[in-house]
């Protein structure tokens, strides 16, 4: 964690030396220090610091259901998946300098690894509400990073952060994705689940969303967040009319290649459009995996918009990732690993979160909520083999060894969340009442 504004802390008993500062070297010289800047070298940190950090890193450690073997021989936990830290004193000081950003860094730079990550990292987010002591997590405030301002999602900023995950590159998601080209939770008829079943799976789900917003023959239909197109296509195939926003380039563009090559051009609209400026009204709107890029400052006016652009009558078929509502509200301003190299912006609701902005911000009932956690564990897992096993064609696009660590890093965690029940995931169906006239 963070300790430059930390609450005071008696570390006498551990810092017997005069506190110094320590700025650790590039600890692997593959490591570009022009790109990576914060994996490269350690964290400037006081002696202090860092050794209060391995305090309280120690203490959470040695009461986890694992195994954590540092350079020097030393054990800790209870037994379980092995994590394996290697540079125990740059680990120390970037967690102490940069919390659970530093960890994520740490692996990054090599400073510690695991045969088996998803399952180190499964019991740290399964035990994420107690790994910080309660003192220093009621004075979060004051050691939390926080959020840029630069990455909230105002339209402006909203374009920037989509850019900088989605227009990565087509070809990189090709590797991992199937065929559908689908960058959000399949559902599985059984678990656990195979390669061979992720493109019916991701069909299923995409088939039971157009089912719960009712979509058919000559209904209008409005997609906030385009992907690379499998809905839209889903969707005009079955005589649907659909206007699909997007703000990323590369998926737009990728899109309505594939669309016009199933020859439904004349029934899809893919626009470069915010989902504030959307305009008119539908008979259906969908949503897939959107919400988690909106913010929680703008919850509001995206459930508003979803309301106005909904025709009296109509369905809306969201699809959303959920985190438990006690961790949102305690981490919900806080500067995390994922926001720093992954989604820029992005924060999960809660389910209860949802319910409080629909009910407070629009006419619209919470009509039915299905939760399908384990079987986004198991698309991640596919997605990570599959990500594993083709790093050399990630390698040949043009991503350095540094940037598959850190994917490998995202998709275990993620992974990890869902496998843990920390994360959870909701297709939810909202109605609007038809109007008396």
């Amino acid at each position: 964690m963070r300790t430059d504004d930390s609450p005071s802390i008696d570390s006498s008993s551990i810092v017997p030396a005069p506190a110094k500062a320590f700025r650790g070297t590039a600890r692997n010289p593959s490591v570009d220090p022009a790109r990576w800047p914060d994996v490269a070298a350690s964290p400037r940190a006081s002696r202090a610091r860092t050794a209060v950090a391995a305090a309280v890193v120690r203490r959470a450690l040695e009461r986890l259901p694992l195994r954590v073997r540092f350079a020097d021989g030393t054990e800790l936990g209870r037994g379980g998946p092995l994590m394996e830290v290697r540079e125990p004193r740059a680990f120390h000081a970037r967690i102490g300098r940069h919390g659970l950003i530093g960890f994520g860094e740490s692996y990054m730079a090599r400073e510690w690894d695991a045969p088996d990550l998803v399952s180190v990292l499964t019991v740290l987010a399964a035990h994420a509400a107690d790994l910080v002591p309660a003192p220093l997590q009621r004075l979060r405030g004051l050691w939390a990073l926080r959020r840029p301002a630069a990455q909230r999602n105002s339209p402006d900023g909203s374009r920037e952060n989509i850019s900088h995950h989605y227009d990565l590159s087509n070809d990189l998601f090709a590797l991992f994705l199937d065929e559908t080209l689908s960058y959000s939770s399949g559902v599985f008829r059984a678990l656990p689940a195979e390669w061979n079943l992720l493109a019916d799976a991701q069909r299923r789900k995409i088939d039971r969303l157009l089912d719960l917003a009712d979509v058919r023959e000559g209904t209008r239909v409005l997609e906030i967040g385009t992907g690379w197109g499998e809905l839209a296509l889903r969707a005009a195939a079955r005589g649907a009319h659909v206007t699909s926003l997007t703000l990323s380039q590369e998926q737009r563009d990728l899109a309505r290649d594939r669309i016009a090559a199933a020859g439904l051009a004349d029934r899809v609209s893919v626009e470069l459009c915010d989902y504030r400026e959307a305009r008119g009204t539908y008979d259906a709107v969908v949503s897939v995996e959107m919400i988690e890029a909106v913010g929680a400052e703008f919850w509001p006016v995206y459930f508003r918009t979803l309301d106005a652009r909904l025709a009296p009558g109509g369905r809306i078929a969201l699809q959303a990732i959920t985190m438990p509502h006690d961790r949102m509200l305690a981490s919900g301003s806080t500067y995390t690993w994922i926001q720093k190299y992954i989604f820029p912006g992005g924060l999960l609701p809660s389910v209860e979160a949802v319910a409080e902005v629909v009910h407070e911000h629009t006419g619209l009932t919470v009509a039915r909520r299905d939760g399908y956690g384990a079987h986004y564990a198991e698309t991640l897992r596919l997605w990570r083999e599959r990500f594993t096993e083709r790093a050399d064609e990630v390698d040949a696009l043009g991503f350095d060894e540094t940037f598959r660590r850190m994917w490998t890093f995202y998709l275990a965690y993620s992974e990890a969340g869902f496998r843990s029940g920390y994360l959870d995931v909701q297709q939810y169906l909202f109605t609007k009442e038809a109007s008396d006239r």
